[in-house]
């Protein structure tokens, strides 16, 4: 069976979001959905892994809801289910920036086409701001790109205040990030700042490798993403990374090669920081699912989504 994936969003006015939990949440389970969802005042993020028509049906769910006008859908496809359970979560933000005086419904960045990207990231006079984490930069990003040296978005005002205090501050920005909502998000605080010229890439990396032909693209490596897929490449095809569920950080082919890697224990990036009873731990949960596997069956245990958005939130 193939999956089709969607990760989807959009900001706006949900009054009620408690209202739409239950109602979303059983939809979801009914049609045997997996994935997370987040709702909030400011609209509704979340990626969600099933057959076609159990997906396309829930998409038309929440595009049926008075609210929803212009919702980002952005489909790709898994020879494996990419989630291990289904949650709707209500939340003070749909993507968590911890700045509730910024509202990307309000006043936001231009949009940016995939087909258009590559002219204005080569622009002398712009500078191409890379909106994600570190940890997902390091896998992959636009030439040139600036990597705010982020752990988490919260942490992504900090930086864009001290660009708006130099000197000698950029004329114009371009943002990206893996779907578009962060630097939706950003462009609208960037704004907030005083900066004029803001740009975003409409449907993120994923619509970029996507739709951009890989002698054509100025995208360099892989693009990380919150499933069990951990990375994708042109064409939206898997990439070659894993996730360690120790430190829940990617692992390259060259990692899992290095001693210290211990599989769903340790890499070389969290080996020495690692305590014996986390090990202990871990070293159990990797037998049980090994276990699950020999059976035929899928152990439970926290998805790579759950994992990963543990260290964006």
């Amino acid at each position: 069976m193939q999956y089709t994936v969607a990760a989807l969003y959009q900001f706006s006015e949900i009054s009620d979001p408690d209202s739409r939990r239950d109602q979303l949440l059983a939809i979801c389970r009914a049609r045997q959905l997996r994935g997370t969802f987040i709702l909030a005042t400011e609209g509704i993020n979340g990626t969600v892994a099933g057959a076609d028509e159990d997906v396309t049906a829930v998409i038309r769910h929440i595009e049926s809801w008075p609210e929803i006008s212009q919702l980002e859908v952005k489909y790709s496809y898994s020879d494996s289910q990419s989630f291990s359970r289904m949650k709707v979560k209500v939340k003070d933000e749909i993507v968590s920036m911890g700045r509730t005086d910024v509202d990307p419904r309000s006043d936001v960045g231009t949009y940016v086409e995939p087909e258009d990207w590559n002219e204005l990231i080569s622009r002398q006079d712009i500078l191409v701001v890379d909106t994600r984490n570190s940890f997902e930069v390091n896998l992959g990003r636009f030439q040139g790109a600036v990597d705010p040296q982020t752990t988490n978005f919260r942490q992504f005002p900090e930086w864009a205040d001290r660009i708006a205090s130099e000197p000698n501050r950029p004329k114009a920005v371009a943002m990206y990030c893996t779907g578009g909502i962060r630097c939706e998000k950003a462009t609208a605080y960037m704004r907030q700042l005083g900066f004029d010229d803001v740009f975003h890439l409409k449907g993120g990396i994923l619509r970029y490798l996507e739709q951009t032909p890989k002698d054509q693209s100025l995208w360099e490596g892989e693009c990380f993403v919150f499933d069990d897929r951990v990375s994708l490449e042109h064409g939206l095809v898997k990439g070659n990374h894993a996730l360690c569920y120790g430190c829940q950080r990617p692992i390259s082919p060259s990692d899992r090669q290095s001693p210290l890697f211990e599989d769903g224990v340790s890499c070389p990036a969290c080996h020495d920081s690692l305590s014996e009873i986390d090990r202990g731990r871990y070293r159990e949960r990797q037998r049980q699912i090994t276990l699950a596997a020999a059976r035929g069956t899928r152990h439970i245990r926290d998805d790579a989504a759950s994992a990963a958005a543990q260290i964006t939130s």
